[in-house]
């Protein structure tokens, strides 16, 4: 398995690009299950990869102007400690409870992946509460501790169960601050490459890392996320957005491992796609002719 690799890459790299999630909750799983990877060595190799192929996307977006950086600054002072605690807990768990531990939480941070997604899906057409802007946001106080409590428990997260939970740091930052899809998808991008590096170093000298395997994936995931970012400043924000959300309910199903999940998922980001196109060709037969795209 070389090219099936670089493949898998290729895709994941677009979908992280255009979204800023799915990596994590798609990769480790098509390891395990495609390419027969143990589940640790699946995790620690999709983590170090998602460090470097990120890391591109994070650059990219940096010099398209689609990153905030002082809430990436802020949510690393909380997320960085915090994954190195999850790791520690999940050890303990495991030794004391075994994979049961981890699992159960997989399927509890699925059940609100899910309910995420279709709240979002729900908040894209209803235009009430936080809105997306354009406009400088000048960080205050307030927003500085949900920063660094957004921070702190979603690390947490990701070093507990390693894979899924990543995305609720895009979740949250949709919710409660003005940016726009694509600023969102910048900034959890810039943040996720910098958490990635610390959870990451930590799996490769645990030796949890296929380094041989990582290099064909980086093949097709750092083109795909370096394209994909250009992509992420030309879409219209009600597309990006309903893309979005189709990650995030694609996420959590594939967590929760429903019934089908294997032929759901793939037609949840086709449906969620299909919407996003018809939104877009809505728009434009909305636009008055003589107005710019």
């Amino acid at each position: 398995m070389t090219w099936q690799l670089s493949v898998t890459g290729l895709l994941i790299g677009m979908l992280v690009g255009l979204t800023g999630m799915g990596g994590g909750s798609l990769m480790t799983p098509i390891l395990i299950l495609a390419f027969g990877f143990k589940p640790t060595l699946a995790v620690g190799t999709d983590i170090l990869h998602g460090a470097v192929f990120k890391s591109f996307g994070a650059f990219r977006h940096r010099r398209l102007g689609t990153v905030h950086a002082r809430i990436t600054f802020w949510m690393f002072l909380g997320s960085a400690p915090m994954s190195l605690l999850g790791v520690e807990v999940a050890d303990w768990l495991e030794h004391r409870y075994g994979n049961g531990a981890e699992s159960a939480s997989a399927k509890v941070i699925g059940g609100a992946l899910v309910l995420g997604g279709l709240g979002f899906l729900a908040k894209t057409f209803v235009k009430r509460g936080v809105q997306p802007s354009n406009a400088p946001f000048l960080l205050e106080n307030r927003d500085r501790a949900v920063c660094v409590a957004l921070g702190a428990s979603g690390g947490f997260i990701v070093g507990l169960t390693s894979v899924g939970s990543g995305t609720f740091f895009a979740l949250v930052m949709l919710l409660v601050f003005p940016l726009t899809a694509a600023k969102i998808v910048g900034t959890d991008i810039f943040h996720a490459a910098a958490l990635l590096w610390v959870a990451g170093v930590s799996h490769l000298l645990h030796g949890n890392v296929d380094l041989g395997a990582m290099a064909w994936l980086l093949l097709g995931s750092i083109p795909g996320v370096l394209v994909a970012s250009q992509l992420t400043v030309r879409l219209p924000d009600g597309a990006l957005r309903i893309g979005l959300a189709s990650v995030l309910t694609a996420s959590g199903v594939r967590l929760l491992e429903v019934p089908g999940y294997q032929l759901i998922v793939p037609v949840l980001l086709v449906a969620g796609g299909l919407l996003a196109l018809m939104a877009e060709l809505r728009r434009l037969n909305a636009r008055p002719l003589d107005s710019p795209l």
